[in-house]
């Protein structure tokens, strides 16, 4: 019998490669080895609410553990009460008829939107996604072995029609709309919405609709695209969870909405890796869905408060400017640092600030702040990050100047020094003035 050596197959399946650890989870992750060491760190990566569960959500799961049999499996599309309340929901809320045949509950958002990649992307099939993103969107169309598309979005990231419908091509199969947005807080318009259900439906494209912080608005409405005509319903697939809404994210609860043979499908799917989400909490949430929520009122009033302190101090920031944000808890500005990911890393390490990189949502030169946590904290972390930028030298695009100055001075000296040395020594007076100039801009306030 011949032994096979260790070195003679890959342990790690190759499928993997396709896929990157989340950054949002990695961020969070090394923030929390900080605290452990005792250093003051300002979490702003997390995306998750600060606020304590409400007393009706505990009330709810403290009868879930009394009902009877309620350790035991239930359908692996979720309990049949749930799905029902779930469409009670979306007719009350979002005038959108479903039955409970339409709907699944899965373990989180996440997986309603991986059942769903998994159960309709092909190889070649390509995937519309605006920019700025959600981190997971494309690395599950990875993992589906289809193609992202990313399309533009207008200067404060709002979906723009015209921007996604030149990305369209014969392979395009799905649209993804996520509003309000993650990482930016957009909501898409009303007439913009209509007209990329006007592209989905002229050319036989679906529509998947992250709706998770529908319920978190300021100013604006939401609309669910899956609303604006039984034809672009059946064209729709809505995904959403109550994690965002509740506080609840380690609870793990989500839903995918859509027609039913896709629902069959992610079903089937479903049934051979987690089957049924969690018994015990899809009771608790079932008993809490007909309370009037109340809570939430007062939740976003402080959200808005939080929102607006955040959008003008960050203003206020030499270089640094964020648009207005609609819904959601996150700002996303831009920054004055190219490589966002070294500047994320770099105040993290130095200044004690988590923050998650712009190219993780694929947008460079730009950060993630949730504004999920206490108004001190938000104070002190934003304090850290102007002394931070105040203390760099701001300016990556600069410093690409000094660069190919330097190497322009090497290539004159190579070839005999053809020019002046009192011209060499002015563009040299040149550069340090850019760069004093720079600085002095960062310097101020």
């Amino acid at each position: 019998m011949t032994k096979q050596t260790s070195s003679s197959r890959t342990l790690i399946a190759k499928r993997l490669g396709l896929i990157n650890e989340s950054p949002t989870l990695a961020i969070s992750a090394k923030a929390k080895e900080l605290q452990k060491q005792g250093k003051p760190v300002v979490d702003f990566g997390a995306g998750q609410l600060d606020f304590e569960i409400p007393d009706e959500i505990k009330e709810g799961i403290t009868a879930a553990l009394n009902t009877k049999g309620i350790g035991k499996y239930t359908a692996v599309a979720g309990m049949p009460e749930l799905r029902q309340a779930i469409c009670k929901m979306f007719a009350e809320e979002y005038n959108i008829t479903y039955t409970p045949q339409h709907v699944m509950v899965t373990t989180g958002g996440k997986q309603a939107i991986n059942n769903l990649m998994q159960a309709i992307i092909n190889k070649g099939d390509e995937v519309i996604i605006p920019k700025p993103y959600w981190v997971s969107y494309p690395e599950m169309v990875n993992f589906a072995e289809g193609t992202s598309v990313f399309a533009d979005t207008d200067e404060s990231y709002h979906i723009k029609a015209d921007l996604i419908k030149e990305k369209v091509t014969k392979n395009t199969k799905l649209i993804i709309i996520n509003s309000p947005s993650n990482p930016s807080g957009a909501v898409i318009d009303d007439k913009e919405l209509k007209k990329v259900a006007d592209i989905a439906l002229e050319n036989d494209i679906y529509v998947m609709s992250d709706e998770v912080y529908s319920k978190l608005l300021y100013d604006k409405k939401f609309t669910s695209i899956a609303s604006l005509s039984d034809e672009m319903k059946a064209k729709t697939f809505v995904t959403s969870a109550f994690s965002k809404t509740f506080a609840i994210p380690g609870w793990r609860l989500g839903y995918l909405a859509g027609p039913i043979e896709v629902i069959n499908a992610c079903t089937v799917m479903q049934s051979q890796s987690t089957s049924n989400a969690s018994s015990l909490i899809q009771q608790g949430v079932l008993n809490m869905m007909d309370k009037k929520h109340d809570f939430l009122k007062d939740w976003m009033i402080e959200l808005r408060k939080r929102r607006d302190f955040i959008t003008k101090r960050l203003n206020e920031i030499e270089g640094v400017h964020c648009p207005e944000i609609d819904g959601a808890f996150y700002a996303f500005p831009k920054i004055p640092f190219k490589d966002d990911f070294k500047f994320s890393n770099d105040i993290l390490n130095e200044a004690f600030v988590a923050i998650v990189p712009g190219q993780a949502f694929g947008s460079p030169g730009h950060i993630r702040i949730s504004f999920a946590c206490s108004q001190e904290k938000i104070e002190t972390g934003l304090n850290r990050i102007e002394e931070f930028i105040k203390s760099s030298d701001a300016d990556e695009s600069m410093d690409a100047k000094h660069e190919k100055k330097e190497e322009a001075k090497l290539n004159l000296k190579g070839k005999g020094n053809k020019r002046s040395k009192a011209k060499v020594a002015e563009e040299d007076a040149e550069l340090e003035a850019d760069l004093a100039a720079i600085r002095r801009l960062a310097g101020k306030k």
